[in-house]
């Protein structure tokens, strides 16, 4: 029985890293205009047990997805500018995204007729933002360190961390003081965690020396002390009956609230490690299994329904943050209608978080499977057609008359 397990959980695995080793052949033979993440989602509906029955979510393959999660959600959480969320521009795109919530929430209560829980569900997926997904888009275009790539960086890390907060406190099976005051006690033990630890370090010399002198060698000290950050908070958050995403994604920005007081260098060498980590093996895993749950039958039967929360997104999402930008002072440097525009699309890029609450939905039997498999389908078309649209936006740049925000 054990032989037949091990079996069934190796051939399943064998068949997702195919996936995932053909997913960017396959990109880079489209030159890029149909991402790498949309190829892992179509290989995985390809091979999952709604197409050739190929490959199953055994118990060792959901191991592994809940891994791929978490390193995408670390990775997210490493590449926030932590500063830059508590200065004008954050707080400006914090209160976009409130907003966001709030029309999201309206535009649910009536496609669910009133159902809040539904319509919640409905607001979380339609105004999260896929920063993990983004960054490869704007590292690879060279677009990361200017205005429209900060501005991006910036509206992707509040459209996860909003929306994780969101399905902690709205979607708890506590009440919202009891699931807030969770969070808060989560909150304070995620600082213990990831300072303690640090202060160890800076305090005894000894320790210090150990950590930095096998950064770089076979035992790879800081990339461990990152992976026991991950699980524990992980962890942590199971057992506080929270969404795991929130633990991966608060020890990513601790542990970048930690290097930033570090050497630069120190710091872009360890995320380039957990970069190598999360996408050459655990992140494919979690995309291409995510395609594996979509039901592409029911998915094409409601094509209406999948088009109207494409549609939905765009204006729940990227509407609210170009008004916002074309209307208000945000501080974000962006000059042009064109640049506000393509912020607009990157902003309701979303993928992961939509992954994450019908899945968080279905088990709660808020919505019905299929529904989650057309949620999750608008969601990649998302990441096929708006990052593609802001680049064709982009490219009239140059000739674009400028706006200033009143």
């Amino acid at each position: 029985m054990g032989e037949h397990m091990l079996v069934e959980n190796l051939l399943s695995t064998w068949w997702i890293v195919a996936a995932a080793f053909l997913a960017p052949m396959l990109a880079l033979a489209t030159r890029r205009r149909i991402p790498d993440v949309v190829w892992l989602l179509l290989l995985g509906m390809l091979i999952g047990p709604f197409g050739l029955q190929l490959a199953e979510q055994t118990e060792a393959v959901e191991f592994l997805r809940e891994l791929g999660m978490g390193f995408l959600f670390l990775l997210a959480g490493l590449e926030i500018n932590t500063g830059q969320m508590r200065g004008r521009q954050g707080r400006s795109a914090a209160l976009t995204w409130v907003i966001c919530l709030v029309l999201g929430i309206g535009a649910g209560l009536l496609v669910a007729q009133g159902e809040l829980h539904v319509a919640i569900v409905f607001a979380i997926a339609s105004t999260s933002t896929a920063l993990g997904t983004l960054l490869p888009i704007l590292k690879d275009s060279g677009k990361a360190a200017t205005p429209l790539g900060s501005a991006t960086m910036l509206h992707g890390a509040l459209g996860e961390l909003g929306p994780i907060v969101a399905m902690s406190l709205l979607l708890s099976t506590r009440g919202t003081l009891a699931a807030a005051l969770v969070l808060v006690a989560f909150a304070l033990a995620a600082v213990l965690v990831v300072l303690v630890p640090h202060r160890l370090f800076t305090r005894i010399p000894l320790l210090g020396r150990a950590m930095a002198s096998g950064a770089n060698t076979t035992m790879q000290t800081t990339l461990r002390f990152t992976v026991l950050i991950l699980i524990t908070l992980m962890l942590l958050t199971a057992v506080l009956q929270l969404d795991v995403a929130l633990g991966a994604f608060a020890a990513g920005m601790l542990l970048n609230a930690v290097l930033a007081g570090a050497a630069a260098e120190h710091g872009r060498t360890l995320v380039h490690k957990v970069e190598t980590i999360g996408f050459s093996f655990l992140i494919p895993i979690f995309f291409v299994t995510s395609g594996m749950s979509i039901d592409i039958g029911s998915v094409v039967s409601q094509w209406p329904v999948l088009l109207g929360f494409v549609l939905s997104i765009a204006v729940v999402r990227g509407l609210p943050v170009f008004l916002r930008e074309q209307l208000t002072e945000t501080h974000s440097e962006l000059r042009t209608v064109r640049d506000r525009l393509a912020l607009a699309l990157y902003a309701s890029t979303g993928l992961p978080i939509i992954v994450a609450v019908t899945q968080i939905a279905v088990s709660s039997e808020l919505i019905e499977e299929s529904m989650a498999s057309v949620m999750v389908t608008g969601g990649a078309i998302t990441v096929l057609l708006f990052p593609l649209l802001a680049q064709i936006v982009e490219k009239g740049r140059a000739s674009a008359p400028t706006f200033d925000a009143a």
